[in-house]
C-alpha cells in the first residue's frame, strides 16, 4: 500500500484509529455489496424468477390488476416516499405499497427508497443524506417515512438516542435513530409544509426493532405527525401461520400480496391528513 508523507509521520496511535477506519469502511462496503448482489439474486432490480415464481408476487397481485379506488381521498396529491428495501419492493419485483396507494388512489408517489440504507446518518447514503438531495423545488403534499429495519440490523452499530428538547433540525443527533426521525420531520415541515406519517413493519424477531418501534409515540405527541403502527397491530399479528407465508417473503420483506395487506391499513392513516 502506498503511503503518504502525513501517513508516514502520524503516531502509532493514529495509525491504529486510521487502520480501524479503513476497515470499518471496508466492512460497510462489503455489506453494501453483499446486499446488492442478493438483492439481485432475488430478482428485487431485475425481475428475476425466484421472485416472479413467488405466489405472493402472482399475476393477480400485479399492479396492473389493481382498481382505483370508488372514492379517492388522496387524488392528485403528491406524496414523497423515503425509505430501503421495503418502501422500494426489493422482494416484490420493485411494487411496494406506494406503488398500490398510487394506482389505487389516483395521486403521484415518488420513491426515494435505497436497499440497506439506514435512517441514522452513521452510514453512506442515509434517509437523511438522502432527503437533503432532494429538489426542494419540487412540491410534496405529504411524506411517508419508513421505520428502516436497516437501523436494528446486527450488521449495524446505530444508537436509539432520545427524543429531544429542540425543535431546531441542527440540534438533532442524526447519527441516531430519534434524532435522525426528528431531524427529517422538522426538514420537511421546514422545506414543504407538509404532513409526515411514519410506518413500521409487521412484527418479526427483533428486539432492537421493537425498541425502535416504542420511540414512536414520543415522538408523535412532540411533533403530531402520523404513525401507521403496523408492529403492534392486533389484527395483522393474528394472520394465520399460511396467510403470512404468502404475505411474506421473509420477516421484514413482503411479496405483492403483502404489499395488498398493508396498504388499506396504510391509507386508513394517509387519508387523516
Amino acid at each position: 500500500m502506498c503511503h503518504t508523507t502525513s501517513d508516514r509521520n502520524l503516531p502509532a496511535a493514529s495509525h491504529v484509529e486510521t487502520a480501524a477506519k479503513m476497515v470499518t469502511e471496508a466492512e460497510t462496503a462489503a455489506e453494501s455489496a453483499q446486499e446488492q448482489k442478493e438483492t439481485a439474486q432475488a430478482g428485487g432490480t431485475s425481475g428475476g424468477k425466484e421472485l416472479e415464481n413467488e405466489p405472493g408476487n402472482a399475476w393477480q397481485y400485479h399492479l396492473e390488476n389493481v382498481e382505483p379506488l370508488e372514492n379517492r381521498p388522496l387524488e392528485g396529491k403528491r406524496i414523497l416516499f423515503l425509505g430501503s428495501s421495503v418502501t422500494k419492493g426489493a422482494r416484490s419485483l420493485d411494487v411496494s405499497m406506494a406503488d398500490y396507494i398510487g394506482k389505487r388512489n389516483n395521486c403521484e408517489i415518488v420513491k426515494e427508497a435505497v436497499s440497506g440504507t439506514t435512517l441514522s446518518a452513521s452510514y453512506e447514503n442515509s434517509y437523511v443524506e438522502r432527503l437533503n438531495n432532494v429538489d426542494t423545488s419540487q412540491k410534496f403534499d405529504m411524506v411517508v417515512c419508513q421505520l428502516s429495519t436497516n437501523d436494528a440490523s446486527a450488521k449495524r452499530v446505530v444508537s436509539l438516542g432520545e427524543v429531544s428538547d429542540s425543535g431546531n433540525p441542527e440540534d438533532f443527533n442524526t447519527r441516531t435513530v430519534a434524532g435522525a426521525l426528528e431531524y427529517i420531520i422538522a426538514y420537511c415541515r421546514e422545506t414543504w409544509d407538509c404532513p409526515v406519517v411514519i410506518y413500521t413493519g409487521t412484527k418479526y424477531d427483533n428486539i432492537k426493532y421493537g425498541k425502535m418501534v416504542e420511540l414512536l409515540p414520543d415522538i408523535q405527541e412532540k411533533w403530531g405527525i402520523g404513525v401507521v403502527d403496523l408492529w403492534n397491530n392486533e389484527e395483522m399479528n393474528a394472520v394465520s401461520e399460511e396467510d403470512y407465508e404468502l404475505y411474506m417473503y421473509d420477516g421484514v420483506h413482503p411479496t405483492q400480496a403483502g404489499y395488498l395487506w398493508w396498504t388499506p391499513v396504510i391509507e386508513e392513516e394517509l387519508y387523516r391528513w
